[in-house]
């Protein structure tokens, strides 16, 4: 029996797809649950229709992440950290550091979403790596200095 499945299932697919699979399993199980649906001409119309939506509303959300993405590659920060021996800092700027120098200047960055491999440890510049979205990455620039 052909079936579209409403949500994503380990075994058999994603949401969308349609799979062939055994008519009791869709009957008593995948039916009842609200998992699938039966293949019919009307709701493969409907999935197709609601796959347009879904992927015109996909293209707006990545449009607005390049955009967002493109004005954070012209963000640079400045951070003024005490510094011992070797210009190395007391303490480090972690991802927490940048995030809220991020939204001093007006952006709402997710800490998980910056990406540093390790706390930065001493003076310099550096490019930080930012994920907006799935594809979409933005670099930002950032410059620790000593404190006077």
């Amino acid at each position: 029996m052909k079936i579209i499945l409403t949500e994503n299932i380990a075994s058999l697919g994603e949401i969308g797809q349609i799979v062939n699979v055994a008519p009791g399993y869709a009957r008593n199980y995948l039916l009842p649950q609200g998992l699938a649906l039966k293949a019919t001409g009307e709701n493969v119309r409907e999935l197709e229709h609601r796959k347009r939506i879904l992927a015109a509303k996909r293209e707006k959300v990545r449009r607005e992440m390049l955009s967002a993405a493109e004005k954070l590659n012209q963000v640079s920060i400045q951070l003024h950290r005490k510094v011992a021996e070797d210009d190395k800092l007391y303490g480090s700027v972690s991802v927490v550091d940048i995030a809220n120098a991020l939204e001093g200047q007006g952006f709402e960055v997710d800490r998980k979403n910056i990406i540093l491999d390790q706390p930065i440890k001493q003076l310099g510049t550096y490019s930080v790596p930012i994920r907006m979205g799935s594809d979409v990455n933005a670099n930002i620039q950032l410059v620790i200095e000593k404190e006077e």
